[in-house]
């Protein structure tokens, strides 16, 4: 059997990940780059990517999974384009075009959390559902979901991090750190509002800081509202600061007790261990999201 290749970049605010896997998304060659300008952050990915295709072979297809906000309709005119986004430099950047310029290859494009999401349903924790929704808590927030099978868009993408939450300044007196919307949750609940709210970065806290009280508490109340808009059949939360250990136990009784027993459902009642779970991918997520967004714009080529 011939083997199959496909590539994947996975483009975060921090970093860009590029991969090669076979057919059974075991990884042949990786490389991480550092998210500077897009000039060369992309340049960077691009001379990988045809140097693993001149040692390895052709490739299947490419997938990027791209922080955002973005174009992700074709045929729009800024279809594959950064928008306006607090990344400095990377407002219009054109991702897309800029690959498509270098390889000829099927290219799927999506947010980088909408990619993980379909590779949760596809080989995580997200198997067998319908329907799911994918967080990333990092260094920004960022949710995709799988409605009814299919990748959710609609006028673009979701931007379930910029969803208002309630604030109150008697107990959180931190006005937020979103640059559009101060104490949506991302301004409040990211890496950065965590770093600026007790002046050191998440990593160093100790389990016993006080912060995980409340970032359960920001988290909770977000999966509240999206249980009440989307009622997904499982919420995944991915990312660098949800994978502290103390947190996921606190948001799980916390979005119990906010729901306060408007959802009857075993799923929550009984089983909130089942149905608010780390990425079955662990970290691989983010790049196999995109390998899952290059195979699925290879099947419509087909």
């Amino acid at each position: 059997m011939t083997q199959k290749r496909y590539a994947g970049i996975e483009g975060g605010g921090t970093k860009f990940v590029c991969a090669i896997v076979d057919q059974d998304n075991q990884v042949l060659s990786e490389m991480r780059c550092p998210t500077t300008d897009p000039h060369t952050t992309l340049s960077a990915c691009a001379e990988f990517l045809e140097e693993q295709q001149r040692a390895l072979g052709p490739f299947e297809s490419l997938g990027i999974a791209c922080f955002g906000p973005l174009d992700p309709t074709p045929g729009s005119p800024t279809y594959g384009n950064i928008l306006p986004t607090p990344k400095p430099g990377w407002s219009g950047a054109d991702v897309l075009g800029f690959f498509s310029r270098r390889l000829n290859l099927p290219i799927g494009f999506d947010t980088d959390v909408n990619g993980a999401a379909l590779a949760e349903s596809l080989w995580g924790a997200g198997q067998g559902l319908t329907d799911l929704v994918y967080f990333t808590i990092g260094t920004g927030i960022g949710g995709g979901a799988i409605v009814g099978g299919k990748l959710l868009h609609g006028l673009l993408h979701p931007e379930m991090g910029h969803i208002p939450l309630p604030r109150d300044p008697e107990q959180d007196s931190f006005p937020g750190a979103c640059p559009f919307h101060s104490d949506c949750f991302e301004g409040l609940a990211a890496g950065p509002a965590l770093e600026k709210r007790w002046g050191q970065r998440a990593e160093t806290f100790t389990p016993d800081h006080p912060a995980w009280e409340l970032e359960a508490h920001y988290i909770a109340l977000a999966m509240q509202s999206i249980i009440c808009v989307l009622s997904p059949q499982r919420i995944i939360l991915g990312g660098g600061v949800s994978s502290q250990p103390r947190l996921l136990p606190l948001v799980r009784q916390k979005t119990i007790a906010y729901l306060n027993g408007y959802v009857q459902s075993p799923a929550i009642l009984e089983h909130m261990d089942e149905y608010i779970v780390p990425p079955g991918l662990g970290t691989r997520s983010g790049v196999l999201g995109a390998v899952a967004l290059g195979r699925l714009a290879l099947e419509v080529a087909l």
